[in-house]
């Protein structure tokens, strides 16, 4: 029994030394572009909090802070996953309420333009080894839009197979490239290899 408390202990304590030394992309300072509003392009290092919809932009020693209102777009290359990232600033309504300008990530643009956003919310996981049966953590979380033709975002909040309702006529042939290259919907870098090549589909002769 003795022995059991101390695998309980020795994984509390590594669960939490995980979360703590876990460092998110919104906490770093990336090398990128903005794009702003009046048609000026700045570059530097740039932190971004899409939580509040501002981005910080650190460029010959000066610190300055951008609204979605005030920026087009900006790009940064992510270290934490080896890519170049580009958001917009588009004009959205949340619940109800009136649009404003909103940053989004490009997930993938074409026939099907998916965009997203990321949030960090708590989840639960049981785990055999944790002496409560589960435990609780904070996990980044994508969510994912639709950008119609005219203009109009819409949340994505169906399961994974719920793609394929905007994939008409081309459904099946997604489905096995999926299998057959062993990706996911579920995974927000899969993802966008799946709407990539659904888009590729409509460039064939």
């Amino acid at each position: 029994m003795k022995g059991l408390r101390t695998i309980v202990v020795c994984f509390s304590l590594l669960m939490a030394t995980s979360a703590s030394a876990q460092q998110w992309a919104f906490e770093m300072w990336h090398t990128g572009k903005v794009i702003l509003d009046t048609g000026d392009t700045l570059r530097g290092l740039i932190k971004y909090d899409l939580q509040n919809d501002i981005i910080q932009l650190n460029a010959s020693s000066r610190l300055e802070s951008y609204t979605a209102r005030k920026v087009l777009l900006f790009e940064i290359f992510d270290e934490t996953v080896r890519r170049y990232r580009t958001f917009y600033s588009l004009p959205y309504s949340h619940a109800g309420q009136y649009k404003a300008p909103v940053f989004f990530e490009l997930l993938q643009e074409g026939k099907l333009t998916v965009l997203t956003r990321e949030s960090l919310e708590y989840r639960t996981t049981s785990s055999p080894y944790y002496f409560y049966g589960n435990y609780t953590r904070l996990v980044l979380v994508n969510k994912y839009y639709i950008l119609k033709e005219n203009g109009n975002i819409e949340e994505f909040r169906g399961k994974k197979n719920d793609w394929f309702e905007f994939m008409p006529g081309k459904a099946e042939e997604v489905e096995r490239f999926a299998k057959k290259n062993r990706l996911k919907f579920d995974d927000k870098y899969d993802l966008s290899r799946i709407i990539e090549y659904y888009n590729s589909l409509f460039g064939k002769s």
